[in-house]
């Protein structure tokens, strides 16, 4: 599945308009265990092998947002690494490693007795903590106003919802559900577990990616 432009910060592969022969695409929620276990295998353990190196030029990965809103967080969440893309796109894939890293300060119990806007503040200040990325231009995008618009509106969303839309919409087409889930070259890829080891990766990118 194609990825807009304006989504560039979600890609890792080949500098510049090289097509890569093979796509692997990962729909992960930050606020789900399972894809935090397999984030971090992918980009702290698998990204810096000789392996992934040696293939990479054949490869490009994308990092598909999945909202799972029986998390109501997750949007909250999903927001701000969107925000992040949209200021700082180099940066995007950094910050995701802080999300999944913080992910329980986002689960139910602990977001319960905040507002809205305030866990917007937490996710921006997180944010700041990255390199490059400006703490106050993320809250800007993310907060709500409790001013109605001026046509009146009272649910116009905040900064990155039209962002977010074309996201959400491009998942529901290739009915993806579950958490994690992995595409390779446009199917599921039903080997692939979030269990899998540095070993298990190393073995699965040299027998199908060349």
């Amino acid at each position: 599945m194609a990825l807009a432009p304006k989504y560039a910060g979600l890609r890792l592969g080949p500098e510049g308009s090289k097509q890569t022969v093979h796509t692997l695409e990962f729909f992960l929620d930050y606020v789900c265990p399972f894809s935090a276990k397999m984030f971090k295998t992918l980009y702290t353990t698998v990204l810096p092998t000789t392996t992934y190196k040696r293939v990479s030029p054949n490869l490009t990965i994308i990092f598909r947002p999945q909202i799972q809103p029986w998390h109501p967080s997750s949007t909250l969440v999903h927001e701000a690494a969107l925000a992040v893309q949209k200021v700082a796109p180099g940066s995007f894939w950094a910050f995701s490693e802080k999300l999944f890293e913080h992910q329980k300060d986002y689960f139910d119990v602990s977001v319960v007795n905040e507002t809205r806007n305030k866990i917007y503040e937490r996710l921006a200040k997180l944010a700041g903590s990255v390199q490059g990325v400006d703490e106050g231009k993320i809250f800007e995008l993310l907060k709500i106003s409790d001013k109605p618009g001026e046509d009146g509106s009272l649910n116009s969303g905040n900064g990155v919802t039209n962002d977010l839309k074309p996201i959400v919409k491009a998942n529901r087409l290739v009915g993806i559900h579950v958490t994690p889930t992995v595409l390779f070259n446009g199917l599921v890829e039903n080997s692939i577990s979030s269990s899998f080891t540095k070993e298990q990766w190393e073995d699965w990118l040299e027998k199908n990616v060349s």
